[in-house]
């Protein structure tokens, strides 16, 4: 532990101007899916992204010290496996709902996934969670009724699809952290990007498609994009602490809502906006609270 805060700049600044840098770039990530995903099958479009993504995973790991094998080294393979399998399901989930609901209102309800960490740290790690962390997530939830609305008129079953990709996103996380107690942030790197492009393919072949050549151009797009976003994520945590840099994730809901609008022709309703507004709210105060006792 000590080495890796030795290696770490913990510049500030610069570690927001990347996190920022990478929820743009996640955000048009999201667009590109979404159009993408409404011209073609969703696992095709999925499976591709994950063949560059497990491309730039294995460039990594051949260029880190002890190559693949030190990468690929653990003690908990199905654990790994699940993982990465996990993280390509909510991928999938995500991107349909894009094509469902729009980029705001799917990214307007996925923001909860810290709140689903939170709720969900105890059962899954063992860590405690005060009063005042539960009053947040019950306020999140709110939120989220507020921009559903279940009770009004006739419901959209495809509405609950980013809650399921937050809930899937937020297990991830959880996994990942129960993960690093045994495996080093490259070990569960590798297995992420490996795990799930296997898992993709397996799915992916049979919903094969013939895709325009204007499209192969969106689609190379789409992996820069996914490529481009986690090597600035990575440079984000290098350069800074988590916890400093963490709030500025939230910036992917601006990005993709003026995308939404911009492109897609979305509207920002009110009730999407107040219930938005709640859950960020509530986001920010968990993550002030973690960072306050741990």
């Amino acid at each position: 532990m000590s080495e890796t805060v030795s290696l770490q700049k913990n510049n500030i600044p610069a570690g927001i101007a990347l996190m920022l840098g990478a929820t743009m770039v996640f955000a048009t990530q999201d667009g590109i899916s979404r159009h993408l995903a409404g011209e073609y099958n969703t696992y095709m479009v999925v499976m591709i992204r994950y063949w560059f993504f497990a491309v730039f995973v294995v460039a990594i790991a051949v260029r880190a010290q002890g190559g693949i094998r030190a990468a690929a080294a653990t003690s908990q393979p199905r654990l790994q496996i699940f993982r990465g399998v996990l993280l390509a399901g909510e991928v999938c989930v995500a991107v349909y709902g894009f094509t469902l609901l729009g980029l705001i209102k799917s990214q307007a309800v996925f923001i909860c996934y810290p709140l689903l960490v939170a709720a969900l740290s105890g059962p899954v790690l063992g860590e405690g969670v005060g009063w005042r962390r539960w009053a947040a997530i019950g306020a999140g939830f709110v939120g989220i009724l507020i921009i559903l609305q279940p009770g009004i008129g006739v419901f959209d079953p495809a509405a609950v699809l980013p809650l399921i990709s937050a809930l899937m996103f937020a297990l991830y996380g959880l996994l990942t952290r129960f993960a690093a107690r045994r495996d080093s942030t490259a070990t569960s790197f590798f297995w992420t990007g490996v795990s799930g492009a296997v898992a993709m393919t397996l799915i992916g072949v049979w919903f094969w498609e013939p895709m325009a050549r204007a499209d192969w151009g969106w689609m190379a797009a789409l992996c820069v994009s996914g490529v481009l976003g986690h090597w600035l994520l990575i440079k984000c945590y290098e350069m800074a602490e988590a916890s400093a840099v963490q709030p500025f994730a939230y910036f992917h809901l601006l990005w993709a809502a003026i995308l939404g609008v911009a492109i897609f022709g979305e509207v920002i309703r009110p009730n999407v906006a107040i219930g938005a507004a709640i859950i960020l709210a509530a986001g920010l105060f968990t993550l002030w609270r973690a960072r306050q006792t741990g």
